[in-house]
């Protein structure tokens, strides 16, 4: 296996902090516009002694026939897209045109429905790739979508007791929350994401999507089972495993809810996210201000006393304030956890409610890793995955997300002690189920 892994930001160095201890592969490229980012996430998985299977590229992940290129320069087999939601559809198509397979973390962006965007759904998340399912599987190659933490993880998790823990499912349920604290140098808390401030924003502040199938049956159409609302609804306290506790979480627009109605049967699909109270205030003041626009406006700044006009976008300045989630690691206290919330009947006709999570404590992914825990967790589904394709367990063709595959192999890879497996024990927690 030859992979390329396209962003060398927080979880594309992550991805190849976890993957240099594996040997499933003959090489990977960190590719990255930023070269000496690249370099730098190669140097340190190389070490004192050096890895000669990693090696830096630059690359425009904009720009499909320049991935494309790459991929053929380096006889890639699998392209890892590790960048932001933007440049999912060129590496997408760059990947399908270079004959390799492809995984990404983040699915090809939606667009509201131009009337009713609390309502009813434009494109969705995911659309894009989908529509070009027929020229993946005619090619004999596999894109496995959403395979990062949420999406990735909590799919499988859906997977897993869709096999073996229920008979039947009213809701599949992700939620997902911490108690992560940033620390500036004053040792206070301050205001500094674990994760893309981009796609953070674009997540919270679409509309977020549900799906029931009450709703599709009823239009005849599966489509129909998809629907919004307006964000930042239908708040509930969570209590979280792991120490984190009980957190607020509200229903955000993510992946599982697009990609677990195609392949697996419940009566509700649902994503809420834990942001806190001074998270939500600050995405509504971003949007009150345009701030989380990607249109970009035209800013006057003076260069060398010379006045110039520049188009910028505001969600581009937004994150070029605040500091790179990857450099928190040290500043950061606490752990974070994915999962899902399973309610539906048992085998024995019984009432069930299972949470099956994954929680990562912050000190134990850098001291381990070097990684903090929001990217090491997203990072290491797909490593895993990939490592179930290099032997031949995980296989298949066309755009398929990680609930069409057996979901055993995987979390027993993923709990496995080292070296077999990565050391990173999932959890199940039966609680009461509801009267």
């Amino acid at each position: 296996m030859r992979i390329l892994v396209v962003g060398s930001g927080g979880v594309g160095d992550a991805v190849a902090r976890i993957a240099a201890r594996r040997s499933f592969f003959d090489l990977v490229v960190m590719a990255d516009h930023d070269l000496s980012r690249a370099e730098r996430t190669v140097a340190a998985v190389q070490g004192d002694h050096g890895d000669p299977r990693f090696v830096s590229a630059p690359v425009d992940a904009s720009d499909a026939g320049a991935v494309t290129a790459l991929a053929r320069e380096h006889g890639i087999t699998h392209i890892l897209n590790a960048v932001d939601p933007r440049f999912v559809m060129p590496v997408f198509t760059g990947a399908l045109a270079a004959g390799a397979d492809y995984l990404d973390m983040a699915m090809s962006l939606s667009r509201p429905h131009p009337e009713r965007p609390y309502e009813l759904t434009g494109v969705k998340l995911g659309d894009e790739q989908f529509e070009l399912s027929d020229r993946w599987e005619s090619a004999g190659r596999l894109a496995l979508v959403g395979m990062g933490v949420e999406p990735g993880l909590s799919n499988v998790f859906a997977r897993y007791a869709a096999d073996h823990l229920f008979a039947q499912i009213d809701e599949l349920g992700t939620r997902d929350g911490s108690n992560l604290v940033v620390l500036g140098d004053d040792g206070e808390p301050v205001f500094a994401p674990s994760f893309s401030i981009w796609t953070t924003i674009e997540e919270c502040l679409n509309p977020p999507v549900i799906w029931e199938r009450d709703r599709a049956e009823t239009s005849g159409r599966p489509e129909g089972g998809w629907f919004t609302v307006p964000p930042f609804h239908e708040p509930e306290v969570f209590d979280f495993p792991g120490g984190i506790g009980p957190v607020e979480c509200v229903h955000v627009e993510h992946e599982e809810v697009l990609l677990m109605p195609r392949f697996l049967d419940a009566r509700r699909v649902t994503f809420k996210y834990g942001l806190g109270e001074e998270f939500i205030a600050v995405l509504r003041t971003l949007h009150r201000l345009g701030l989380d626009s990607t249109t970009p406006v035209a800013v006057r700044a003076s260069v060398a006393g010379s006045p110039v006009t520049a188009a910028v976008s505001p969600r581009d300045v937004v994150a070029a304030c605040l500091p790179d989630p990857a450099t928190l690691g040290d500043r950061m206290h606490g752990a974070t956890c994915a999962g899902v919330l399973v309610t539906g009947t048992a085998a024995d006709g019984s009432p069930r409610e299972v949470y099956l999570h994954h929680v990562v404590d912050n000190a134990w992914s850098m001291a381990e890793y070097g990684a903090q825990c929001v990217v090491w967790q997203t990072a290491v589904n797909p490593v895993v995955a990939l490592e179930l394709l290099a032997r031949g367990t995980w296989s298949g063709s066309g755009v398929l997300g990680p609930e069409a595959f057996d979901a055993v192999p995987f979390l027993d890879l993923l709990a496995a002690p080292a070296p077999v497996g990565y050391g990173s024990p999932w959890g199940l927690e039966e609680r009461p189920p509801p009267r």
